[in-house]
């Protein structure tokens, strides 16, 4: 209890100075509240709308439950959560931050998912966009196009390795839980009594069998009619929910544009990066980069900045912004927690996740740009070059940003329906060779 009370008086007291520091500086605090609302209006606004829109129609209209039955034999076996994770993953590649958790948050409402699954999708989904990576990163602070294919691939690889890792994460408490009674035989997402508060209602019943698309068909129908609600109050409860959230989504980019401004002036991050520089120095990196790892500790943009302005080798400086991407920074981390303060999902992994994602995306980043370099040439260029409009788009207005967010969520759809089907017809064409067999 102690603890508890000294803690929320340290709160207090850092509020209560961070306040008082914004009254000194108010000149900087103006400019940086003004830079954060045009960020949001150039790029964040027109960039995030129309997906959020479009989830919110997809949602309704039953696709998800469609894309949750073509994609199970892929998603269960890899990541362990259900096939409409398919759809967070895709939404979250094409338009970034926060998406990921927006999207997961309505799947954990509408039991889609359990909690664990949720913070499994959590785990691997939080992922920048291309245009970000290619056109603000790779052009806009690098000067360097080719730099984006391996700045790209270690981001995408590593987010994926995350969730390799995670797929094992809360297995011993979903079995208890089978164990404790709830009889499906299987782990994830069950069909149980209907006074069970985790149990998802809306994946199809494990004894349904069938062609693969006709049960896909009819778990879009059976979602849009327990739906029930007009194109036209759907179209207008997506647009409101989606203003909503992209609100609360401005008002962090504003709080933390003016967090870093305010800590900047008075002198903390420069006295901090050198406290801090001795320890970088221990372990082989630049200690100019200590100013990058801090911005990027809040933000993404200024610490992805910072890292490419530096005084420090090219292959550290690239590393660092890419573990900052992966990272996502405090202000990335606040919308999450806004946006899943309705649902029981826990913040603790998604943070542990994202550590994890810096680490790894820092050492594929260091060898993709290194002994890998030519490998990385040879594959990653045909798979993005798709994204060749990218670095012109990401540097441009807001509705074109748009449409390439959109030309990029129609590929990636494509080939991960694609790759689906194909391990879809693999694992059950062996299935029936193996029953062929054992009968």
């Amino acid at each position: 209890m102690r603890s508890k009370v000294w803690w929320a008086t340290l709160a207090g007291l850092a509020t209560l100075t961070l306040t008082l520091t914004l009254v000194f500086f108010a000149e900087e605090g103006y400019h940086a509240a003004a830079d954060g609302l045009k960020l949001f209006m150039n790029v964040v606004f027109p960039s995030l709308l129309p997906f959020f829109v479009l989830s919110e129609i997809m949602l309704g209209m039953g696709v998800v439950h469609f894309m949750g039955v073509i994609f199970e034999p892929l998603m269960r076996p890899l990541f362990n959560v259900p096939g409409v994770g398919s759809f967070v993953l895709s939404m979250g590649l094409a338009a970034g931050y926060p998406m990921d958790a927006v999207i997961t948050a309505k799947f954990r409402a509408g039991r889609l998912c359990t909690r664990i699954e949720g913070e499994r999708l959590l785990a691997f989904t939080n992922t920048a966009d291309p245009l970000f990576i290619f056109g603000a990163v790779a052009v806009g602070m690098f000067g360097l196009p080719r730099l984006g294919y391996a700045m790209a691939a270690a981001h995408y690889l590593s987010a994926l390795t995350v969730g390799l890792c995670f797929r094992f994460y809360g297995m011993r408490a979903e079995r208890r839980q089978l164990a404790g009674g709830s009889g499906t035989g299987r782990v994830g997402p069950r069909l149980t009594t209907a006074d069970d508060p985790d149990a998802p209602p809306h994946v199809p019943d494990a004894g349904d069998r069938g062609f693969m698309f006709v049960r896909a068909a009819r778990a879009l129908y059976k979602a849009r009619r327990e739906d029930g609600r007009s194109l036209g109050k759907m179209l207008g409860d997506a647009v409101n929910e989606s203003i909503r959230t992209l609100l609360m989504i401005c008002g962090f980019i504003m709080l933390f544009s003016v967090l870093i401004r305010v800590l900047t002036a008075v002198g903390a991050v420069a006295w901090i990066s050198r406290a801090m520089a001795p320890v970088l120095g221990l372990v082989g990196v630049d200690p100019s980069l200590m100013t990058a790892i801090l911005s990027g500790l809040f933000e993404i943009d200024v610490g992805t900045v910072a890292a490419s302005v530096a005084q420090a080798p090219f292959i550290q400086k690239v590393a660092v912004a890419g573990a900052i991407i992966a990272w996502s920074g405090l202000s990335v981390h606040g919308q999450v927690m806004s946006v899943l303060s309705g649902t029981d999902i826990r913040m603790g992994p998604y943070i542990v996740a994202r550590l994890l994602h810096a680490v790894f995306a820092a050492g594929f980043t260091l060898l993709f740009i290194g002994p890998a370099a030519p490998a990385i040439d040879v594959i990653a260029r045909p798979v993005f070059s798709r994204f060749a409009f990218a670095p012109a788009i990401g540097l441009a207005s807001g509705f074109y940003r748009a449409i390439g967010l959109g030309l990029n969520l129609l590929f990636i759809c494509l080939v991960v329906l694609l790759g689906a089907c194909l391990v879809t017809i693999l694992v059950t064409g062996w299935r029936s060779l193996r029953v062929r067999i054992i009968r």
